[in-house]
């Protein structure tokens, strides 16, 4: 049996485990679960009962189910080294494993869907307030990522030398938040750099939004 991913087009978390899945060039069958539609296909008891914490992705090999998208992610890496998407050296890991967290776990959490639908339904935001909001830390989060890449010596023509890995696995999907929403890119140039790098990768380019089969719309513009 193929593993099966469990994923909707526009999570940013899935797409991490999409991108992760083509590096590898491991073979899974993606099976979409509707975040919005009929209250959210995630809150259903067949769902619930795979992954209690009702979000995606969640990877299903037939015999284990993983969730969270750097679990899953290190989990690939441990079953096939190769190609490998953390460094070599144990402090070369961390600070890989820092700036992909500094996205998976400070910037995407407080402005995924589930936070921006709070905003509106249970404190009373408008659009505009939650459009700010969403804006707010995604820079925040986006300013601090090209401070620390630009100029560091280990970036090559990825966040990490010339070969792509974590962090780019975790940057893409951001920046794709970030063109969809039009937020002025300019002021990060080594991010947008990278980037540009990974969009040429099929792995990259066949886990984007527009390549799922529960796609609704398109890749923003990039």
């Amino acid at each position: 049996m193929k593993p099966q991913l469990y994923s909707y087009w526009r999570s940013s978390a899935a797409f991490r485990v999409r991108i992760a899945l083509n590096l590898k060039g491991m073979d899974y069958e993606v099976i979409p679960v509707h975040l919005t539609k009929n209250g959210g296909e995630q809150m259903s008891e067949g769902y619930v009962n795979k992954n209690p914490n009702r979000l995606v992705p969640l990877l299903d090999d037939g015999k284990n189910s993983i969730h969270q998208s750097l679990a899953i992610i290190e989990y690939l890496e441990e079953i096939q080294a190769q190609p490998a998407l953390l460094p070599s050296s144990p402090i070369d890991r961390a600070w890989v494993r820092s700036l992909a967290m500094d996205i998976a776990i400070d910037i995407h959490p407080i402005s995924n869907l589930r936070v921006l639908r709070y905003l509106i339904k249970q404190v009373g935001a408008n659009n505009e307030v939650k459009d700010a909001w969403y804006q707010h830390w995604i820079k925040i989060g986006l300013d601090s990522m090209e401070k620390q890449l630009s100029g560091d010596p280990r970036v090559g023509r990825f966040a990490f030398g010339d070969q792509p890995g974590l962090i780019d696995i975790c940057l893409v999907p951001q920046v794709f938040n970030a063109l969809s929403i039009k937020m002025d890119i300019n002021p990060y140039p080594t991010l947008m750099k990278i980037f540009h790098e990974c969009m040429k990768l099929p792995a990259f380019i066949d886990a984007s939004w527009e390549k799922q089969i529960d796609a609704e719309g398109s890749n923003p513009s990039i």
